[in-house]
């Protein structure tokens, strides 16, 4: 066996006992806390409340476990078990095109990992949500849904692909440079057409009319020196009774949008709390930061599937025949399906990243409006969101972008503390 192949093997296997490892503590976790609200909440969620978010957290946990074997198994089909060249195989009796034999091949490829997931997807929406009581979607709705993102895939995934495989096989040794390129001007593009030409074919976008709301809304913005092309709200109770607010675009079309479920619930005070931690954001460059690190790591990769799409024992540890190189559009796709297998313990690396700016974006709304108000709309988002208040820190420090509850409250009160002793 190719010492390739044993690594490849050893590492998904760990990474698939951790994930499971993971999945199991944090629901050990929570069925331990499950019988008391923690003492920093008791006052504002009871009970009742508290074992909803619980069981509610576990059910979404457990649901996990074969998605974790199925996913493990499933590269293994298509790396070793030769999936990838019997569908490269099929393409090629029909097209000869390189670009076009590549395109096909991705996209059946992701076509097929689509295809199994989508009854998790069904099961977690209709059994799970429903159970919980935030469903509001029906089966034509998913459907529908679905058929949109994928033929979304199709028109804009197909021209970028073609560009890809093309600079892959006609630029030489510094392909990957004018792919990155490619990939950032790209995604630039759909940051500038997201808000205006994509979301509202998921959901409808209607402009705020509370008049109150607005004005306080405005003289925020104001004070904080943001400049947005609209204050909108979305239906987002059409799908489900979860609620949030976001901001997106950049530049001029740049705006705010509420879901209708935050507006129903949270008071004014609290609705100016929550969008001035999400303008914190903005203001902190979190937004550009990001980006920025996403740019810097596909470089990355990008350079490193150079060199590796160069090298017969990248291919033939994984499972493909190697009388000569085989295409681009393989190695690419060989590539893109590992990745997560051996980058996945760096995973807590971006959990802290992200975290950061969590409690920074906290911090600004503590000083633009007001840490209480902060506090209470947590309370109450984490009770309407049945989001748990003991996560495992473990699983937590893997899979969570904001820090548990107790610890972001916690860092709340500090600076209400703060700010009072001053």
């Amino acid at each position: 066996m190719h010492i390739f192949t044993i690594v490849f093997i050893l590492v998904l296997t760990l990474t698939t006992l951790i994930q499971l490892w993971l999945a199991r503590r944090h629901v050990r976790h929570i069925a331990v806390n499950r019988d008391q609200v923690p003492e920093a909440f008791a006052a504002q969620i009871d009970l009742s409340a508290h074992q909803k978010a619980a069981d509610y957290t576990c059910a979404k946990v457990r649901l996990s476990y074969p998605s974790i074997l199925l996913g493990a198994g499933l590269l293994l089909l298509l790396t070793l078990g030769g999936g990838l060249e019997w569908l490269s195989d099929f393409w090629s009796t029909w097209l000869t095109d390189p670009l076009w034999h590549g395109i096909a091949l991705i996209f059946s490829t992701f076509a097929l990992l689509s295809i199994v997931e989508i009854p998790f997807r069904y099961y977690r929406t209709f059994v799970v949500e429903e159970q919980y009581g935030f469903n509001k979607m029906t089966p034509a709705m998913f459907f529908t849904d679905l058929i949109k993102q994928y033929t979304l895939s199709v028109l804009l995934g197909t021209p970028l692909l073609l560009c890809v495989l093309w600079l892959m096989e006609k630029t030489g040794g510094h392909w990957w440079l004018y792919t990155w390129f490619t990939w950032i001007g790209f995604n630039l593009f759909l940051l500038a057409v997201y808000p205006n030409w994509i979301a509202p074919l998921f959901n409808k976008f209607s402009p705020l009319e509370n008049d109150a709301l607005k004005t306080r809304i405005e003289n925020l913005l104001q004070k904080c020196g943001f400049e947005a092309s609209g204050l909108f709200v979305m239906d987002g109770s059409r799908r489900s009774s979860h609620g949030n607010a976001y901001f997106t675009g950049f530049g001029k079309t740049k705006r705010i949008v509420f879901f209708d479920t935050l507006l129903d619930r949270l008071e004014g005070a609290e609705i100016e709390a929550v969008l001035a931690h999400e303008l914190g954001h903005f203001k902190r460059h979190h937004v550009i930061k990001r980006i920025a690190l996403s740019f810097a790591v596909s470089l990355l990769f990008l350079w490193v599937l150079s060199y590796l799409m160069q090298q017969p024992w990248f291919y033939s540890g994984l499972g493909v025949q190697v009388d000569e190189i085989p295409s681009v559009a393989m190695a690419l796709l060989l590539f893109f399906l590992v990745v997560p297998v051996f980058t996945f313990l760096l995973q807590p690396l971006s959990s802290i990243y992200s975290r950061k700016h969590e409690f920074e974006a906290d911090a600004y709304a503590a000083q633009q409006a007001s840490a209480v108000d902060m506090i209470r709309a947590l309370v109450k988002m984490y009770q309407d969101n049945a989001a748990t208040l003991t996560p495992d820190p473990l699983h937590s420090a893997f899979y969570d972008s904001h820090p548990p509850a107790a610890i972001r409250i916690a860092h709340l009160k500090r600076i209400l503390a703060t700010g009072a002793a001053a």
